[in-house]
C-alpha cells in the first residue's frame, strides 16, 4: 500500500480566522513554534496560508501596521492537496507552485500541514535531495 498525503503530514494544524490581524498570527506563529498558518473563514474552510516572511515582506517592510491588516489582507497560496493523494501528487503540487508547505484538506476542511521537515522524515534522501533543488533552485 503506498503512503498518502496524510501518511506525510502533521496534524492538529491551527487556523488564523481571517479576521484576525497580523500581530495575532505571529504571535500564534511563535506559540506553535511553525512558520505558516492556514487562512480560514468563518465558515472553517481554508482561504489561503500565511507565512512569517509575508508578515514581514508584506506588511512591515512596506511600513504598515501589523495590529491593522488582517490575515485575509494577505491571504495567499490557495494551494492544497486531497488527503488521499499520493506522495508523489503532492511533491508534485509543491514544486510546480514553488511552496514549501502543503495545507492537506479531507471533506472540505483542513486537516494538516505538509512541511519539508515531514518529507524528511518520510522520503528517501534521493527523492528529498531532489525536492530540495527544485523548491530552490526554481526547476
Amino acid at each position: 500500500m503506498s503512503e498518502t498525503a496524510r501518511d506525510l503530514m502533521s496534524s492538529g494544524v491551527e487556523c488564523i480566522p481571517s479576521h484576525e490581524t497580523l500581530d495575532r498570527a505571529a504571535q500564534m506563529m511563535r506559540d506553535h513554534g511553525v512558520g505558516a498558518l492556514p487562512i480560514c473563514g468563518p465558515d472553517d474552510r481554508l482561504q489561503g496560508i500565511i507565512t512569517d516572511r509575508d508578515i514581514v515582506v508584506k506588511c512591515i517592510a512596506e511600513g504598515k501596521d501589523p495590529s491593522q491588516v488582517t490575515a485575509a489582507d494577505l491571504a495567499t497560496g490557495l494551494v492544497w492537496v486531497p488527503a488521499d493523494a499520493t506522495v508523489q501528487e503532492a511533491l508534485t503540487r509543491m514544486q510546480e507552485n514553488q511552496i514549501r508547505r502543503l495545507p492537506v484538506i479531507e471533506e472540505h476542511r483542513i486537516i494538516g500541514m505538509i512541511s519539508e521537515a515531514d518529507l524528511a522524515k518520510h522520503l528517501p534522501d534521493d527523492q528529498l535531495a531532489d525536492f530540495v533543488h527544485r523548491i530552490y533552485a526554481g526547476a
